[in-house]
């Protein structure tokens, strides 16, 4: 590979390497897909649907439902609002959804369509059938990331149905841009705390749905709209990252007065800690014994076994919240995160990241050439993130532990949680085995030892 040691320090403003992001409709359909019954719809050319059907496709093994508005050369110039107009009435003839979530791409957002308006319009026309609900988000791909995309879809389910109403129990959790394992995680923990929750939005059981023989359109998962209807009367939110939740649980704060907890994706001890007690603080309910039985296993297992990571210099890259909790739990194993990198611009990351390892070097908007040539510089014995990081692995000779999004080279791994003190213990083992793996592939076979 290309030695990029010595590579000038340029700055540069309009050009990306190797990026550490995808684009916002990519988020904004996976937000979609996480409401029970919607059809998510790209208000662009084929082109935009078919990309970011594959690189989800790719990612979690699955066919991703979406429609398009099928632009050409002459909705980019005179806009696209005939082309929607007959791709609503089209797909809900033919798909019958109960939910369709429009999307915008750049080229609708370049040549200005007024997506709520043609709705709008639409609607009082009698063009829409009643019983069919249909929300809009502003999406284009030439600003933010597929995290940004997420959380201005979410916003807009929240902006589009959340009412006011009697004074509920629930509490509202904003699960981020996390795996349908992660979700299904996340409720189980819920469930046990005896919590009466509104997941939004909610992809497990959607994505990951089993397989029956039966063929079906839409799964049985997701968020329904009246669970989204009742998120204005719940009695607090919390958002899981900051990034991918904060949007739309500023937008219940408000319009209904919902008190906002933003707390990190609970990946690591401290995380999820902080989960569990910020649950039984606002529910007024101890913390069951299942789940401190669960914290003190992973607690067994991290001292079984921390020789063989502590110390160990790590770089870290993908998505800004779970980037943020991955740091966190690298320092609580006694691990030292020497880089840490996203492609979604944020200074709030980026404080938050340096104040949990002051010591690392801690980059937003920046791309996979940027992290390699900081790898090159200060040698790392690990890396984690997703599948685009193998090329950097394979040069440096280090071991990448696969988390995140996309990861299209191995399989199944989305079926396996890294959320909660179960999925911790899954990190907990992957790395140290990976490790000793590493390690032993590179001893000679007189030095191999039997007992570890």
């Amino acid at each position: 590979m290309v030695d990029i040691a010595e590579c000038p320090d340029i700055e540069r403003q309009a050009l990306a390497i190797n990026p550490a992001k995808t684009c916002q409709p990519i988020g904004a359909v996976y937000a979609a897909l996480g409401i029970h019954g919607c059809m998510p719809h790209s208000h662009g050319s084929q082109g935009c649907a078919s990309y970011l059907r594959m690189h989800l496709s790719r990612h979690f093994r699955e066919p991703i439902i979406t429609t398009t508005s099928s632009f050409t050369e002459g909705q980019v110039v005179f806009g696209g609002s005939g082309n929607l107009k007959m791709a609503l009435k089209n797909l809900i003839h033919i798909y019958k959804p109960e939910v369709v979530g429009v999307h915008t791409t750049c080229s609708a957002e370049t040549i200005g369509d007024d997506v709520p308006g043609i709705v709008e319009e639409m609607r009082r026309a009698g063009e829409l059938p009643e019983d069919v609900k249909v929300f809009c988000a502003s999406t284009p791909s030439y600003v933010g990331s597929h995290i940004t995309g997420f959380a201005n879809m979410v916003k807009a389910a929240v902006d589009a149905f959340a009412e006011n109403g009697e004074a509920a129990e629930a509490v509202n959790v904003l699960p981020g841009f996390v795996s349908p394992s992660d979700a299904r995680e996340i409720k189980r923990i819920l469930k046990i705390m005896g919590t009466e929750v509104v997941v939004l939005p909610d992809v497990s059981g959607v994505i990951d749905a089993p397989m029956t023989g039966e063929l079906k359109l839409y799964q049985e998962g997701g968020t329904k709209i009246e669970e989204i209807e009742r998120m204005g009367a719940s009695k607090a939110t919390i958002a899981l990252g900051r990034e991918a939740g904060n949007a739309a649980g500023m937008a219940l704060a408000t319009n209904f007065q919902v008190p906002l907890e933003v707390l990190p994706v609970p990946i690591g001890i401290d995380n999820v800690d902080a989960l569990l007690m910020r649950l039984s603080a606002v529910m007024g309910k101890p913390i069951p014994k299942e789940l401190e039985e669960e914290r003190g296993r992973l607690v067994d297992m991290m001292l079984d076994a921390h020789a063989h990571w502590y110390g160990k210099k790590v770089a870290i890259f993908g998505d800004p919240d779970v980037t943020e909790a991955l740091t966190g739990f690298c320092v609580s194993m006694g691990m030292e995160p020497e880089h840490v990198l996203t492609g979604t611009r944020s200074k709030d990351w980026k404080a938050a990241v340096t104040m949990i390892a002051p010591k690392a070097t801690v980059v937003d908007d920046s791309d996979l050439f940027m992290l390699h040539r900081l790898i090159k510089r200060n040698p790392v014995d690990l890396l984690i993130g997703n599948s685009y990081g193998k090329y950097i692995a394979r040069s440096e000779g280090i071991p990448l532990i696969r988390v995140g999004f996309p990861i299209t080279d191995r399989a199944n791994l989305q079926h396996f949680p890294v959320v909660g003190y179960a999925g911790t213990a899954w990190l907990v083992e992957r790395i140290g085995n990976t490790l000793l793996d590493w390690k032993e592939d590179r001893t000679p076979d007189y030095l191999v030892e039997l007992i570890q």
